[in-house]
């Protein structure tokens, strides 16, 4: 079986709390001094408490452009990535000549080079090793890297991989843009990064981390609408639409319901629940259409609590978090993201 040998988080060094990034969210979004009230109560009622940022709180209201603030990207998620990466072959006992495929996701910054190359230069990978950079998965990026990674190594069982989400959220937030989905998303999203380690079935060594069972992905109809980017002059602007939570009672628990029922399993059965934190309706419909037991995504919601929903970062971050808890039986990783679609991996410790 597909092994996740190690998960490593990393998130930038400006760390603030969610009432000071209220006030200066709303100096940046809405200079005018008109919806500060709206904005102060999407903050309030995020579930968020604290948010990591790429740069100091200062530098973003002097911002030029895209291109500059892209600029910015490419240099903090080259040095949040090479952190995550060589933290998370640490953790799982290998070194950087070890890796035969580095695949990585993101949806806040372009790059070519792309951060994969850039990463396994700095950090002195083998010069064949596979690189597979994924853009636009958005949120479910995490699960669905996951998965394919799993697909990876089903061919090659006696291969290494490694997957890297870099998120920089904070860094698409639109000046002066009043907008529900431009003040939903400040309220949100974070910064952060994060490395998983897998291995193949034919590789020797640790016996620890969970196993990989299969996945599932669901690509959901006349949905194109409900999350993703407008690109314009002024870089990434954000598509929220308020219907996610409506999607997700639609569609996810019959998803789930059908895909374990080919394993032999009910939802009740899983022990082990990993999501996407999304943000409070999310995780709202996420429990009430898969009828959870009580505390079941306690783990999700401390982790948006803690850091913000960083993408595609997020769930591996909630992996993580969970791997240290050293859970036991079966588990369901889940994620949803622009498509609109699902992930689903189904785990066994």
């Amino acid at each position: 079986m597909t092994r996740i040998a190690a998960v490593h988080a990393a998130l930038p060094p400006y760390r603030y709390e969610q009432a000071e990034l209220t006030d200066a969210f709303a100096a940046i979004c809405l200079p005018d001094g008109k919806g500060h009230a709206l904005l102060r109560r999407l903050h309030e009622n995020a579930g968020v408490s604290y948010r990591h940022l790429a740069l100091p709180l200062e530098r973003y209201g002097v911002l030029k452009d895209f291109g500059e603030a892209n600029d910015e990207w490419i240099a903090t998620a080259v040095e949040l990535g090479a952190e995550a990466v060589g933290g998370a072959l640490a953790a799982a006992g290998l070194g950087v000549e070890d890796v035969d495929l580095l695949m990585f996701t993101t949806v806040t910054g372009v790059a070519a080079p792309s951060i994969d190359a850039r990463v396994a230069v700095r950090l002195g990978l083998r010069e064949d090793v596979k690189r597979l950079p994924l853009f636009g998965l958005g949120c479910v990026g995490g699960a669905a890297g996951i998965a394919r990674v799993h697909d990876y190594l089903t061919a090659w069982p006696g291969h290494v991989a490694v997957l890297l989400s870099v998120e920089l959220c904070s860094l698409t937030l639109q000046r002066d843009d009043s907008s529900l989905p431009n003040l939903v998303g400040g309220a949100l999203f974070g910064d952060g990064a994060a490395a998983v380690v897998m291995t193949g079935s034919e590789v020797s060594g640790s016996t620890e981390g969970p196993t990989v069972l299969a996945t599932r992905s669901r690509l959901y109809p006349d949905s194109e609408r409900v999350m993703g980017w407008d690109v314009g002059s002024g870089g990434f602007r954000i598509v929220l639409g308020a219907d996610v939570p409506d999607v997700v009672r639609r569609y996810l628990g019959d998803d789930v319901t059908a895909f374990l029922a080919e394993y032999g399993l009910t939802v009740p059965e899983i022990g082990t629940w990993v999501s996407h934190p999304g943000g409070p309706k999310v995780l709202e419909a996420v429990s009430d259409t898969l009828r959870l037991r009580p505390g079941a995504l306690d783990m999700t919601w401390k982790s948006l609590d803690a850091v913000g929903n960083l993408s595609s970062s997020s769930v591996l971050h909630v992996l993580g978090d969970t791997l240290r808890l050293d859970p036991s039986g079966t588990g369901l990783l889940l994620a949803m993201g622009p498509g609109f679609c699902s992930e689903l991996v189904l785990l066994e410790w």
